[in-house]
């Protein structure tokens, strides 16, 4: 069975992740990890909590941080933290709420990541934007498993597309129009997406990306923003994706 971590920026997108195996906040078990992280292991079919060595059936929980450098240093902690115990991790899902670019994905759909690109990762020239491959340094960008996604998208509904990650986030339309003009088919964006992936990708360990779009890439309207539902969807869409983590294999 495949040990899965789930990697969300804030303990409310975990809770909504949580719910879905039936586990509200404080029903789980706890780990202690370096740097004040605390993973949470959720209660299998039985209602009996993950344990540690990974045999249970639902996924750990982390709350890794906000922005792509905080969630790539705790999910790199905690899959150290696996390897070291002999209990590693076979994949690691980066999840939550985030922005939907209109009008592929609409506030309250869900989005699954074929490539998690680092949308402002590079230079800017007198003749445009260069990510940092073209400098010659690391990757732009991350590929899930295909064959993983495919299965994740028929379970959940899900669009399918590339997911941005952006350490600030959109809040004019100009900025909108540049990231469409810059990632065509860009689908979502959110802020840990690509730290989490370096993570993984350093550790030899797949991973997906799954968000819940809870306001619209574009102009900051917090009164179009919704949060609770889009916890909700997130709900939701672990509750359908559980048997796709149960069977997938690397």
């Amino acid at each position: 069975m495949t040990r899965v971590l789930v990697a969300t920026a804030v303990p409310a997108e975990g809770d909504a992740v949580a719910r879905a195996f039936g586990a509200a906040a404080g029903e789980t078990g706890e780990t202690r990890l370096p740097g004040g992280l605390i993973l949470r292991h959720l209660p299998d079919d039985t209602g009996r909590r993950t344990r540690e060595d990974g045999a249970g059936a639902a996924p750990d929980l982390l709350a890794a941080g906000v922005g792509p450098a905080l969630a790539a240093a705790s999910t790199a902690t905690a899959l150290t933290a696996a390897a070291l115990a002999g209990t590693p991790y076979g994949l690691v899902v980066s999840a939550g709420i985030g922005g939907g670019f209109a009008p592929a994905a609409p506030v309250g759909s869900l989005v699954l990541a074929d490539s998690i690109t680092a949308a402002d990762l590079g230079a800017e020239t007198a003749d445009g934007f260069l990510p940092v491959t073209e400098l010659g340094f690391g990757v732009v960008t991350h590929r899930p498993p295909p064959a993983l996604v495919r299965a994740a998208a028929e379970a959940t509904g899900a669009a399918v597309g590339p997911v941005l990650t952006a350490s600030t986030v959109t809040g004019t339309a100009a900025r909108a129009d540049l990231l469409r003009t810059r990632h065509p088919g860009a689908l979502a964006e959110a802020m840990e997406g690509f730290g989490v992936a370096e993570a993984a990708s350093a550790h030899g360990v797949p991973v997906l990306e799954l968000r819940a779009v809870s306001n619209p890439v574009g102009p900051r309207d917090r009164a179009a923003w919704r949060i609770p539902e889009a916890l909700a969807a997130l709900t939701t869409a672990f509750e359908r994706l559980a048997p796709v983590l149960r069977s997938w294999r690397p």
